[in-house]
């Protein structure tokens, strides 16, 4: 699979998550730092993405074929990346628009490019009910407790520097989580 933004929060927790459960793992990054934390986490592959043609280089991992899913949390820089890199009949979840949303996409492309589906799930629609958000949370939990997904913020901002934590997360100078502190 391939995943965007692999040193952030989401995708560190991710990358430790997947590579646990055994699933290869191309990762995403915007830096050689990021690389680093990407390929401690397991990541099987990492791609530079501001430096690196992502479908190129995935196609080359893949020995042509692609991935059959991506999941893309950068939004508009990475969305045709993303596409061009599945499979045919592949997913792509597309959740998140860090570096803005994405492009309008007529249902057609999805079938030139191997007859694709795409989705923009929301966290409302798979946690609606208490019992969901236990189950997810209780999911969570124990990898934290077993060891399979380690989590170390690595930046922390007193509340009055708020504003501060929100430039340097949009210019993508953090790794992992944020932490705000009272």
């Amino acid at each position: 699979m391939l995943w965007h933004a692999a040193g952030g929060g989401v995708g560190q927790i991710a990358l430790q998550w997947l590579s646990a459960m055994g699933v290869h793992v191309i990762a995403t990054v915007g830096s050689e730092a990021k690389a680093e934390i990407a390929r401690g986490l397991g990541a099987a592959h990492v791609i530079l993405y501001r430096e690196e043609d992502v479908a190129a280089r995935v196609r080359e991992i893949t020995g042509g074929k692609g991935v059959p899913v991506a999941f893309d949390s950068v939004g508009k820089d990475t969305f045709e990346a993303s596409l061009n890199s599945l499979s045919p009949r592949g997913m792509m979840v597309t959740f998140g628009n860090a570096s803005g949303p994405v492009p309008a996409l007529a249902p057609l492309e999805l079938t030139k490019r191997g007859s694709l589906f795409l989705t923009r799930p929301r966290l409302g629609d798979y946690i609606a009910t208490r019992a969901e958000l236990e189950a997810s949370s209780a999911a969570l939990f124990r990898r934290l407790r077993d060891g399979t997904v380690k989590l170390a913020p690595s930046h922390r901002y007193p509340l009055a520097e708020a504003a501060q934590a929100h430039r340097d997360l949009e210019a993508r100078r953090t790794t992992g989580s944020v932490i705000l502190l009272p």
